[in-house]
């Protein structure tokens, strides 16, 4: 019987996934279009008043900018047990509440939200788990609810397969994280497929672990942290920059996408 795996906390620098390894560094965000298109994905989605549930909520970093859009609720949804003090913390403010539980069985009641957002989570997911967190999310919305997703993407939609493949068993290498991204048209279709009317799709470059990005990101203080914390740990530093070599090597081949679908009915 194989062992158990290591909770995070205790996994190695060398071993850890990627963005886990990337939020002990410092970093807070977490998302391949970075807070500008979060920004844009959001301010889409309409949250004001909004009973918005949040898929793979992390550290919280995506929370606080849906709090600061004065949702009516708030739900995130975490199968990491450890990540889900400090985004209580930060949803107090609307009485806002997080679950244990998998993205594709919330346990939340049907039609109970006007707004899911997830961000960065479907990505690394197979194509049948894709299928049933974007259910999950249909069947928790209202009809005229928004979905809102914030993934990783390829470009463009005619990209050959070889390509697709490469990047993924390379990303995956990379990570520690079995990443599946998908190109714009496969996005949008897998969202039709869940019952979605395809309401916004905008892009940005993924410049994740540029300077330049990281600076815009997390400010001069927190870029200063991540340097630091580079410097003293060897081995994280082979990963990250074994990870924005790899980035870097299918930069024109990778993009940000965000997608916001609407469930019919209203």
């Amino acid at each position: 019987m194989a062992d158990a795996p290591l909770p995070l906390a205790e996994r190695s620098d060398a071993d850890l996934p990627g963005h886990w390894l990337l939020a002990r560094l410092g970093k807070r965000v977490l998302r391949p279009g970075g807070l500008e298109l979060t920004s844009r994905l959001l301010s889409a989605a309409r949250l004001n008043g909004a009973d918005v549930v949040e898929l793979g909520p992390g550290l919280g970093r995506t929370a606080s900018d849906i709090i600061a859009q004065q949702p009516h609720s708030y739900v995130g949804v975490d199968d990491t047990a450890a990540a889900t003090e400090n985004v209580r913390a930060i949803v107090a403010p609307v009485a806002g509440k997080v679950v244990v539980a998998d993205a594709s069985t919330t346990g939340l009641p049907d039609a109970s939200a006007d707004v899911v957002v997830g961000e960065a989570m479907l990505t690394m997911q197979g194509e049948k788990a894709k299928r049933a967190i974007m259910e999950e999310a249909f069947r928790v919305l209202r009809p005229g609810g928004r979905y809102a997703i914030h993934e990783l993407g390829l470009t463009p939609d005619n990209l050959p397969q070889e390509l697709k493949d490469d990047i993924r068993k390379d990303m995956s290498r990379a990570i520690k994280v079995n990443a599946r991204p998908l190109t714009t048209a496969e996005w949008t279709q897998l969202l039709t497929e869940a019952g979605f009317e395809v309401k916004t799709v905008e892009h940005a470059p993924m410049a994740l672990l540029n300077p330049a990005r990281v600076l815009a990101d997390e400010g001069p203080l927190g870029a200063l942290r991540i340097v630091g914390n580079l410097i003293r740990r060897p081995a994280a530093r082979r990963r990250v920059l074994g990870m924005r070599g790899t980035f870097q090597r299918y930069r024109r081949a990778l993009t940000a996408v965000a997608v916001v679908g609407v469930k019919p009915g209203q």
